[in-house]
């Protein structure tokens, strides 16, 4: 049964299914609605910065007229310094926490997973539901800092002390709301484990999962195993600011001159340790997913099975368990010594190699097939090189002797963004055309798709590429100017206006999409039972989603 079928329901419907339901497919589709609205967030909060990078000292279109010139943040529509960096931190928490890791996993992952092991439902229905409500609180906390005295957190996504630990802006809410985070992705985490464990279809081994199962499920392992050190390192930075401990402090700490009267003692480069400990397989939570679904498109629309399967298996438990030996990469330039370097060079490189297995398997599934160059097809295949690149982006951070000259620069925009953004975000517009027919019975409209998909892929190119130019040349990242007031790197500041240009034009496109899913969702070509032929349980389960 497909959504043509069910009885109008209404807004009441919606919002009793969605948001307070239990059945998986109501839960993963309150993740992904909710994730969405926080990624066009932190899409605004990236235009307000890049148009400060491009025009500095120039009030932002339109908002000159709602901020007077006595505002603290943003005077006459001028993002003053401190704004731009508290900008920058929320930026990156609600795009990696708040928005990429709830689509991929809270909202395909709910949705779909039970789906393709034909199971009844998620193994814990009212913690799937616990979850989500721990991450609607979390977004709340976060962004009530905006309405706290100082602002909201202004020493990055990554809060580094000791800058985290007396900053007087809402440090406090983003700890505070990253805890709940935490809490909500534990509980997806090991709803998600136990579902594909106990819950599978009676027959099907764990080498017939599909393989994007078997990246949720490898998924579900990183988030399950890699937040608690964040969790516990948020605790105590909390204890640092509200009781007065010196976890992340060191004695003899001189601020504006005076020595800091704290007990001392502590490390700041523990904070780091700890942070990285979860944020680098973080990293593999927000590609793993995204491989799953490309991994999931091509059959469907080549008539072939992958190629390599085992090996692809084999591949994504390798890289899950190799994440967590490579954090310190990130840390080359605080004096680790060269046996650490060393080691944390080799496991970089190592880890390039399941990555490697994993895309030339996608490639080689290509060999021989009938393609079909369907909407989601067109996605799934510009994710290819464009991963790719961001792969080979990455390889100059894995050597400290590239790392240091390249450390803080836009280079690590560049790269960083080629993954998650041109490789993650293709792949999950892609998997939204693929199952958009599952979850609504009807086709997105092919000729919008595929607007969507060409201009998109033309204006990220022309945002990321750039930034990768801008860090060769010395560019250094937050700087709220573009780097306007320095001399270094001057010859490739034009590119910040192309930039700008470039990402007000992606989220125009943006808006294309949605009005095409609204638009499809009321008057939609229908789509039949399985539009695709493909031959996953997700398909062929008669439930109505």
């Amino acid at each position: 049964m497909r959504a043509e079928t069910q009885k109008p329901g209404g807004v009441r419907r919606f919002l009793r299914g969605y948001f307070l339901g239990t059945d998986h497919r109501a839960v993963g589709l309150a993740y992904f609605v909710t994730g969405f609205a926080m990624f066009f967030t932190g899409l605004g909060i990236m235009m307000l910065m890049r148009w400060q990078a491009a025009y500095p000292g120039n009030p932002f279109p339109l908002l000159g007229r709602l901020f007077g010139p006595d505002h603290p943040w943003m005077p006459g529509g001028m993002l003053l310094p401190n704004f731009y960096n508290q900008l920058g931190a929320m930026h990156g928490t609600t795009m990696v926490f708040l928005a990429v890791v709830p689509i991929l996993v809270g909202g395909f992952g709910n949705y779909l997973v039970p789906l393709m092991v034909g199971a009844p439902n998620l193994a814990f229905p009212r913690l799937g539901r616990l979850g989500f409500w721990c991450y609607l609180v979390g977004i709340g906390v976060i962004y009530a800092s905006f309405f706290s005295h100082g602002g909201p957190a202004n020493s990055g996504w990554t809060s580094y002390p000791p800058l985290s630990v007396l900053e007087d802006g809402g440090q406090i809410y983003w700890l505070v709301g990253i805890i709940f985070v935490y809490v909500s992705s534990l509980l997806l985490a090991i709803n998600l484990i136990v579902t594909v464990v106990q819950l599978r279809k009676p027959g099907m081994g764990f080498m017939e999962l599909p393989f994007f199962v078997w990246t949720q499920l490898v998924t579900a392992f990183l988030l399950l195993l890699a937040f608690p050190p964040l969790a516990a390192a948020g605790l105590l930075q909390l204890s640092d600011r509200l009781v007065g401990t010196s976890f992340f402090l060191p004695g003899g700490l001189v601020v504006a001159g005076q020595t800091l009267d704290v007990s001392g003692g502590g490390s700041a480069l523990l904070w780091q340790h700890l942070f990285w400990f979860l944020a680098h397989p973080e990293v593999y939570v927000l590609i793993l997913p995204a491989l799953g679904m490309v991994g999931t498109i091509i059959p469907a629309n080549t008539g072939r099975p992958l190629y390599g399967y085992r090996g692809m298996v084999l591949s994504a438990l390798f890289m899950g368990g190799m994440s967590f030996l490579v954090w310190a990469h990130h840390m080359f330039l605080t004096g680790m010594g060269a046996t650490m370097n060393r080691f944390f060079e080799t496991t970089t490189i190592i880890i390039s190699v399941p990555s490697v297995v994993i895309g030339g398997s996608l490639v080689l599934s290509l060999w021989g097939g009938a393609i079909r160059f369907t909407p989601p097809m067109l996605y799934a295949l510009a994710f290819l090189p464009m991963f790719g690149i961001g792969g080979l982006t990455g390889m100059p951070l894995a050597m400290p002797s590239t790392n240091i000259p390249l450390h803080d620069t836009m280079y690590v925009i560049g790269h960083f963004h080629y993954i998650v953004v041109l490789g993650t975000l293709f792949a999950v517009f892609g998997g939204m055309a693929h199952w958009f027919p599952r979850v609504s019975g009807r086709l997105l409209n092919g000729k919008l798709t595929v607007l969507h998909f060409g201009l998109s892929l033309l204006c990220l190119n022309a945002v990321f590429f750039p930034l990768l130019l801008q860090g060769l040349a010395g560019v250094s990242r937050r700087l709220y100017d573009g780097g306007a007031s320095y001399a270094i790197g001057r010859e490739v500041f034009f590119l910040n206006k192309a930039v700008t240009h470039s990402v007000i034009a992606f989220a125009v496109v943006q808006v294309l999409f949605l009005l095409n899913v609204l638009w499809s969702l009321r008057w939609g070509k229908p789509a039949g039972g399985n539009p695709w032929e493909a031959d996953t349980l997700e398909w062929t389960e008669d439930r109505a989603p």
